[in-house]
C-alpha cells in the first residue's frame, strides 16, 4: 500500500483476509464460494449455509463489490493496483471471488451476499431482531462509483469532464470509480478524497450494512438492488454500531443474509454507490414473537431500525412520493400500536417533531425512513 494510505493511526493498515484479525462471534462466516451469493439475494429454496440458535453472535465477512466488477476489469488487483495499492493489500478473497465465481454483467446484480444463515426456531410471523455490535473495516480503503447512467442525475452524469484516472479503460457504459483512503479504524476513522495532489476533502466514516435481510417467501429469483419487506438493500446509514434492525420473518428458519458494506454514505446515496469497502460484522440475531415483537415495534410492517436515540420506521415504494407516504404510514402504525398514541395525535406529533430522511433514490425502490426521538417519550 502507498505511504499515503498508511498514515492514519494505528490499524489503518490492517487487512482482514479470510480467517485473519479478532473473531468474536460463537460462529464465522467467511466470504467463499460456498457461503457467498454474487448478484442474487437468497429465496425460500435457498439452502442456508450456516445454523445458528436464537441469540447467536455470528462474525461475517462481507466483500463490496467495487473493484471486482465487470466494468472495472474484474481483476481487484490490477484495479486497486493502478490507485497505489500493493498486490497484498488487496483482499484474498476479493481476488478469489473476481476471477473463479460465475457473473454476468448486466444480468446478474453487483452486490456480494453473505448467508443465508439459518436461525433455528424462527418462524412467519416473528421477527428477527439483528443487533449490529460491532463493525471492522477489512481495508483502509474504499470506492464511490457512478455507472450506467444510474444514480440521481442520471443521463446527466457521468458527464464526460471526469479525469481519465477515475475511469476504467473499456469500460462499457461508462464508470467513474473514485478511490478514497481511509485513515484511522471505524471507531473514529476519516475518509481522505483527493482531488489534487495537496487538497483533499475529509469526512468521517460510519461503517454500517447497506444490505441486510431475510429470505422473501418465493421461489422465484430475488434480485439484490431493489429493497423490500425482506429488508435487503435498506441502506439506511443510521444502522452503525451499537443498533438494531427489526426485520419481520418470511420462511421457516428467516435465511437471514447480509452485503454492500459501507464505510460511509450520505442519505440519498445520490451518485450511486456510498463509500463501498469490505467490513467484518459482528451481529446477534434473536427472535422475538408474539408480544415481545410488539413491545419492541408493534405492528409494523416493513423493517425498522433502532438506535440509542431514535426508533426508525422505513418506507418503500418505486416512487418517492409513494415511499414517504408509506414512510408515514410505518410511522403512525409504530406510534399507535407501541407508543399508544391516537391517530390523530400521532399524525399531529410526527408532523411536529419527527424528521423524514430520504434514505436513497437509486435502488429502483426508493426509500424515506422516520426518526422519531425517543427522548419525547420517557419511559417506553
Amino acid at each position: 500500500m502507498s505511504e499515503a494510505n498508511k498514515s492514519g493511526s494505528e490499524g489503518t493498515d490492517l487487512i482482514l483476509n479470510p480467517g485473519q484479525g479478532r473473531i468474536d462471534g460463537e460462529h464465522y462466516l467467511p466470504v467463499t464460494s460456498e457461503t457467498c451469493r454474487w448478484g442474487w439475494w437468497p429465496n425460500r429454496l435457498t439452502r442456508p449455509v450456516l445454523s445458528v440458535v436464537d441469540g447467536a453472535v455470528v462474525t461475517v465477512d462481507t466483500l463490496s463489490h467495487e473493484g471486482i466488477l465487470e466494468d472495472q476489469g474484474r481483476d481487484p488487483t490490477a484495479f486497486f493496483g493502478t490507485r497505489g495499492v500493493a498486490p497484498g493489500d488487496v483482499l484474498a478473497d476479493a481476488v478469489e471471488m473476481a476471477r473463479d465465481v460465475p457473473h454476468t454483467f448486466g444480468v446478474d446484480g453487483p452486490h456480494v451476499v453473505t448467508g443465508p444463515i439459518e436461525v433455528q426456531g424462527a418462524e412467519p410471523g416473528d421477527l428477527l431482531q439483528v443487533d449490529m455490535l460491532g463493525f471492522a473495516l477489512r481495508v483502509p480503503y474504499g470506492v464511490t462509483s457512478n455507472r450506467h447512467g444510474l444514480g440521481a442525475l442520471g443521463g446527466e452524469m457521468p458527464d464526460g469532464t471526469e479525469p481519465a484516472d477515475t475511469l476504467t479503460p473499456g469500460a462499457p457504459g461508462g464508470t467513474v470509480s473514485v478511490f478514497t483512503e481511509v485513515q484511522g479504524h471505524a471507531g473514529n476513522g476519516t475518509a481522505v478524497l483527493r482531488y489534487t495532489e495537496s487538497r483533499a476533502v475529509r469526512y468521517p466514516i460510519a461503517p454500517f450494512l447497506g444490505m441486510a435481510g431475510v429470505a422473501p417467501d418465493t421461489d422465484g429469483p430475488v434480485a439484490t438492488r431493489p429493497p423490500g419487506r425482506h429488508g435487503g438493500n435498506l441502506d439506511v446509514k443510521h444502522l452503525v454500531s451499537g443498533t438494531t434492525l427489526y426485520l419481520p420473518v418470511q420462511t421457516p428458519g428467516a435465511g437471514f443474509a447480509v452485503g454492500d458494506p459501507h464505510f460511509a454514505q450520505g442519505n440519498g446515496e445520490v451518485a450511486l454507490t456510498a463509500l463501498e469497502g469490505s467490513l467484518r460484522a459482528d451481529l446477534r440475531l434473536s427472535v422475538l414473537r408474539g408480544p415481545e415483537a410488539r413491545r419492541a415495534c408493534g405492528l409494523i410492517e416493513n423493517p425498522m431500525g433502532e438506535t440509542a436515540d431514535h426508533w426508525i420506521p422505513i418506507g418503500l415504494h418505486r416512487d418517492l412520493d409513494e415511499a414517504m407516504r408509506e414512510a408515514v404510514r410505518e410511522a403512525l402504525r409504530f406510534c399507535e400500536s407501541r407508543l399508544g398514541l391516537p391517530r390523530h395525535i400521532a399524525y399531529a406529533y410526527l408532523s411536529c417533531a419527527a424528521d423524514f430522511e430520504v434514505t436513497q433514490v437509486v435502488n429502483e425502490i426508493k426509500g424515506v425512513h422516520c426518526m422519531i426521538p425517543k427522548r419525547d417519550f420517557p419511559g417506553l
